[in-house]
């Protein structure tokens, strides 16, 4: 599977300094794309960019709060200035936590909405002229099962990733005849930092892998592949798609 066509694809990966984002930010490079890494942690960024660029890849990144939308106009801007274009892009970053919903502050669930559903507005509205200049593109979401079905965690967080779905449908319709497609990934419970915590107790562990069909936690690499597939022109009439990534835990 490839992303590049007859010409260089140019992609920006926001929450692209760790886990999912970095894996899907080397995929990318080693398919032939142009990667932009999109992160509020500058220290790994640029910690990132330079081992990639030792590497001889085409990468450079910005620095994304992706709540705040100066940053997302500089991020363009950076774009526009460097690389003239933008093929792809891939609202990843995001935040979680599992507060029960009575037990939640409102502050703890705007945070967790800026973060998960506004920055992913924010990062659609500001690229789709970009990408509407360059032909068209892809725009791929970061949702989660949390989206999909409900469970005894995080209101908040299933909220912003059922918004995500939501409006990644809205993004498909809205763009779909000037070639931009929009698609959501669910991925269910994945080895990342964001789980590391509950993963690591042994109990917390067999109880999420007792719930999965296939037995056991994804990868990021599985993700990142999913990823892969909506972004590159093998999925070129998929739009307003769901892609669960979750060994089967909501197909009970």
């Amino acid at each position: 599977m490839c992303i590049r066509d007859r010409s260089n694809k140019v992609a920006l990966i926001s929450g692209g300094a760790r886990g999912i984002g970095e894996y899907t930010a080397r995929l990318f490079l080693k398919e032939g794309a142009s990667v932009i890494i999109g992160d509020k942690d500058i220290s790994r960024c640029k910690k990132t960019i330079n081992e990639l660029q030792k590497e001889g890849y085409d990468c450079s990144f910005v620095a994304l709060d992706v709540s705040k939308e100066s940053d997302w106009i500089d991020a363009i801007s950076h774009i526009e200035s460097n690389y003239q274009k933008l093929d792809i892009l891939i609202n990843n970053a995001g935040i979680y936590n599992t507060i029960p919903i009575e037990q939640t502050h409102l502050d703890d669930f705007n945070n967790i909405i800026s973060v998960n559903l506004t920055g992913l507005f924010l990062g659609t509205k500001h690229s789709i002229p970009i990408l509407r200049k360059a032909g068209g593109g892809s725009i791929v979401n970061m949702s989660s099962t949390a989206g999909l079905v409900g469970n005894s965690g995080s209101g908040a967080y299933g909220a912003s990733k059922g918004g995500v779905r939501s409006f990644t449908k809205y993004t498909a319709v809205q763009h779909a005849m000037e070639n931009i497609r929009a698609n959501s990934i669910h991925p269910g419970p994945i080895e990342t930092d964001m789980l590391a915590e509950k993963l690591s107790n042994i109990e917390s562990r067999s109880a999420s892998e007792s719930k999965i069909p296939m037995g056991r936690i994804g990868t990021i690499k599985e993700v990142a592949m999913a990823i892969l597939f909506l972004a590159s022109d093998e999925s070129s009439y998929i739009t307003g798609a769901e892609l669960v990534v979750d060994g089967g835990l909501t197909a009970r």
